[in-house]
């Protein structure tokens, strides 16, 4: 058995295994969990396993496909979850110790729809606390390592741990939310891919919120294929998320693999290109080329919402206002005993006013009407994920002013889109001279999911960065 096409294959590649009977979905699992076992230690990118429930069910999903009974490409196929998703049985901590008694009396809708396609949890993963920021880092739950350094570096956030965990060959999908950056930035800065879904696409209900305007759910995975072939399994409205309501499903998967010949890409260059590391400037433009060589037509454009969007939402009223709301009792009695780094950011919403808020939500409403008729005549927008690549955690974590300068520079390209409630798909496009990934955002419209993962997997048909894998040698005692 080839174990390195075993723990860093594709979906699509793993389920081709099993069906031809060179794996059973109950060997993939023993073997996942033994290297979760083997690598966390160092990584720290879970917070608890299902060792049991998980070879339970594989077993289940084995004795199906010999009954005749397949669910589909799906069936089988092991995946994480970031410790925001609700699972029955389980504690949902959302990165925090104080939450430890927080069992789910049932699955998130996402969790059900997986395990009604024949997915495997295999265990929830690491996150910031209360999925409040951009860098990963958490004091509570220890901060988990990005696999492309031995060194201790950002992983990115607040889905840390569901990115290091696909990035080091552990699951070859892991579930993240998105309300700021938070699939997007650890999707860039662990070489992975990462798609954010427009608000209303998917459910949120039994997902631990943050801020009801902007939470999205999305995936982390080693392949666009990987991430349509999911999303397209878990979209749909949902009576318990009435966001979703009267949003007719899509078929992203009928035209995925159709190119992007005629395509309209633009680079955005305004806010997105200011203060760029040279290495990732040079790795996207590069990147526009590729779509040239694709047939796409690429230009540039001025888009001046980008800029609007962050003085609309300076310092993240919308977020600010409703993560204390939502986690007011925690805050108020607990203050002390949080992470500092997120505890004194989430308090400053008690002091946001109801008709800022209120002026703050009707302004957003106008500026995506805006963004939309700008974007008339461009398909999706390319833009780098984040400025820069994976620092140092030692030189982040510092103070609380440079955490929260540091913190402000990776979220800047992605927060635009959830206050434009676009989607984004981040995929690699490029490595640093040190080694470390570098990622390109392709926003689409809203609703238009198919869009970027048609362009984004066209890239890939050409590109081998999502191939590449870290060494984690250093991982292994002597």
């Amino acid at each position: 058995m080839d174990k390195t096409n075993l723990h860093y294959g594709n979906i699509i590649h793993i389920a081709g295994r099993i069906r031809k009977g060179e794996i059973s979905s109950t060997e993939l699992v023993e073997y996942l969990l033994a290297r979760i076992e083997s690598l966390d230690d160092k990584l720290n990118a879970f917070q608890l396993l299902c060792n049991e429930s998980a070879i339970e069910q594989a077993r289940s999903a084995d004795q199906a496909l010999r009954a005749g009974k397949d669910l589909g490409v799906l069936h089988g196929i092991p995946y994480a979850a970031k410790d925001l998703f609700d699972v029955k049985g389980l504690p949902t901590k959302a990165g925090t110790k104080l939450l430890e008694s927080n069992i789910a009396s049932k699955d998130a809708a996402v969790i059900y729809k997986l395990s009604q396609a024949g997915m495997i949890l295999l265990g929830k993963t690491n996150t910031v606390q209360f999925a409040f920021s951009g860098l990963g880092i958490n004091h509570d739950h220890g901060t988990p390592h990005n696999p492309w350094s031995q060194d201790h570096h950002l992983p990115g956030g607040s889905s840390s741990g569901s990115g290091v965990s696909v990035a080091a060959g552990m699951v070859p999908m892991a579930l993240g939310a998105d309300t700021g950056g938070s699939v997007r930035v650890p999707a860039s800065l662990c070489g992975t891919v990462g798609l954010k879904t427009t608000v209303g696409r998917v459910s949120r209900a039994g997902v631990y919120p943050l801020s009801w305007t902007l939470d999205s759910v999305g995936f982390l995975t080693r392949s666009v294929e990987d991430a349509a072939l999911v999303y397209q399994c878990v979209q749909g409205a949902d009576i318990n998320d009435e966001i979703t309501l009267g949003r007719t499903p899509h078929d992203v998967l009928k035209e995925l693999k159709n190119g992007v010949r005629g395509m309209r890409l633009a680079f955005a260059e305004s806010m997105f290109q200011e203060d760029l590391h040279p290495e990732v400037e040079k790795a996207v433009r590069e990147g526009g080329s590729v779509f040239e060589e694709l047939g796409a037509q690429v230009s540039s454009i001025e888009f001046t919402e980008a800029q609007e969007a962050l003085q609309l939402n300076p310092g993240g009223v919308i977020v600010a206002a409703e993560g204390y709301t939502l986690n007011k009792r925690l805050l108020e009695e607990h203050f002390d005993e949080l992470d500092p780094v997120v505890a004194h950011r989430m308090i400053k919403g008690k002091d946001v006013q109801a008709s800022t808020y209120l002026e703050n939500s009707v302004a957003t409403k106008r500026l995506r009407s805006e963004a939309g008729n700008t974007l008339k005549d461009v398909d999706a927008l390319i833009v780098p994920t984040t400025p820069v690549p994976a620092q140092p955690v030692s030189e982040v974590d510092t103070d609380l002013d440079n955490y929260l300068k540091r913190n402000t520079l990776y979220l800047r390209n992605t927060r635009i889109g959830n206050v434009l409630n676009m989607c984004g798909l981040s995929i690699p496009c490029g490595f640093t001279k040190g080694g470390f990934p570098i990622g390109l955002l392709i926003y689409g419209k809203p609703f238009q999911e198919d869009v970027v993962l048609r362009a984004g997997y066209a890239f890939q048909q050409i590109t081998n960065w999502h191939r590449r894998t870290p060494d984690l040698s250093w991982t292994v005692d002597e």
